[in-house]
């Protein structure tokens, strides 16, 4: 296949022109259910991952609904990465229906694990930012071109790592996950086992809320609201004497 077919497929799948044969299947739903659910997990990811950009408008005066957000969303980014890797592992373990239904475009797959691991790196990252707090975040961990990194800048590198693969991410499943999902309930399209695909949302959204009571009433927020050693003062501020 050509760059030029490889490019035009992509846009093809992305815009949804173009879509996997995905065999239904009774019980779970077979490929298609399995389409369904990632689909729904990733439009629930979208929608909370865009409120924790939010977040970063102010930071400081945001830091408890960041953490909430951010704690909210390991449950389901787990789910997606789980349910993603089903179908991979059914695709090559050879089983007949994830085989007919063939596997996403090439670029979908050069990009699929570079969200995966980019969105599991900010947010582990952020979990042990907020478990070790922020003394202990902001000691030095290694060293590179001189420049001593600490775990509060590994996170903010993976964000941006994060960012620029989820942003094309975003842009290539944005209209197929709309099909499968909302578009799919307005056309009354119904796949088997949607009960328990809704089951499986449910639990996961149940665990999302206990995990981030948890989180919030254990850790105290107060200690990163003083700047350390590393930041820089802002133009126009002076000390007080």
């Amino acid at each position: 296949m050509t760059l030029r077919e490889l490019v035009d497929d992509t846009i093809a799948h992305a815009t949804g022109r173009a879509h996997r044969a995905d065999e239904t299947r009774a019980g779970s739903g077979g490929p298609r259910g399995n389409a369904r659910l990632t689909a729904w997990i990733g439009l629930g990811l979208l929608i909370a991952f865009a409120a924790e950009l939010v977040t970063l408008l102010d930071v400081r005066g945001l830091l408890r609904w960041h953490i909430i957000l951010g704690v909210v969303l390991i449950p389901p980014a787990i789910l997606k990465t789980a349910s993603t890797g089903w179908r991979i592992l059914r695709y090559y373990t050879g089983n007949g229906a994830y085989r007919r239904a063939g596997p996403p475009p090439v670029l979908f797959r050069v990009l699929g694990p570079l969200v995966v691991v980019t969105t599991l790196g900010v947010l582990g990252s952020g979990l042990l930012l907020v478990l070790l707090g922020p003394e202990a975040s902001r000691q030095p961990r290694a060293t590179l071109f001189g420049n001593t990194i600490d775990l509060a800048m590994v996170h903010k590198g993976a964000f941006v790592l994060w960012g620029a693969a989820t942003g094309l991410h975003v842009l290539g499943r944005l209209v197929p996950a709309w099909q499968a999902t909302l578009g799919a309930v307005t056309r009354s399209d119904l796949v088997p086992g949607r009960w328990l695909r809704a089951v499986i949302l449910a639990m996961t959204a149940l665990v999302a809320i206990g995990a981030t009571a948890v989180t919030v009433s254990l850790v105290d927020t107060s200690g990163w609201d003083r700047p350390h050693l590393g930041d820089r003062p802002r133009p126009g501020a002076h000390s007080n004497r």
